[in-house]
């Protein structure tokens, strides 16, 4: 699968503000600073398509993003990251009943991007996203962000923790680098999956 281009289209601050489309989605969720942006640009091959930044806690919207493929469109929506400790309290509510409202009743989600850190064991925070998803039955893949940072022998142990600690399959995690291809090409695939999945679902319906 090819990505032909992307661009943005809004931010939401709240459920009420998001997106109203046909198209499927595909959401990126990840703790302050864990590299959603930085996967985001390196997927669409645009370094500039989403903010990046050295401060965590930037994203504070929905942001979404239309994705034009040889494979039809999709929108890729950006969540606010979590566990970012320097915001108030309310800040943090806000956030928390933006993602929880979108993940629970966004009947177009197709599947959710959730990246860790490749470097460390999955924080309680990410433990409480990963619940959250299981629990709702939510299809996801767990993305091992700045596999640069390690070694190239070390990837392989780092992922297979990752997995172990998550109780998922080694499968369902893929180690991804923002400044090299690395990982990219299974970020793609599975895009595609997701996206003739839901064609063959919307067959079905018709």
């Amino acid at each position: 699968m090819k990505i032909k281009n992307a661009g943005y289209v809004k931010g939401a601050a709240t459920f009420g503000q998001c997106l109203r489309s046909p198209l499927p989605q595909i959401a990126v969720a990840g703790k302050s600073n864990v590299g959603k942006s930085s996967f985001i640009n390196r997927i669409t091959n645009d370094g500039k398509l989403a903010r990046t930044s050295k401060l965590p806690g930037r994203t504070r919207l929905i942001n979404y993003f239309a994705v034009n493929t040889d494979c039809g469109e999709f929108l890729l929506a950006d969540l606010p990251g979590y566990g970012f400790a320097k915001v108030s309290d309310e800040e943090k509510r806000k956030w928390a009943t933006l993602m929880e409202s979108y993940l629970a009743q966004e009947q177009r989600l197709a599947h959710v991007f959730f990246l860790v850190d490749i470097r460390h064991d999955p924080t309680r925070d990410d433990v409480t996203m990963y619940n959250y998803l299981f629990a709702n039955n939510l299809p996801f893949t767990v993305v091992a962000t700045k596999a640069d940072k390690v070694s190239k022998s070390q990837v392989r142990n780092r992922v297979r923790s990752i997995a172990a600690f998550l109780k998922v399959g080694e499968g369902n995690v893929i180690a991804l680098s923002s400044l090299t291809e690395a990982g990219k090409q299974q970020v793609l695939d599975r895009i595609q999956q997701v996206l003739e999945s839901d064609n063959a679902a919307k067959e079905q319906q018709e």
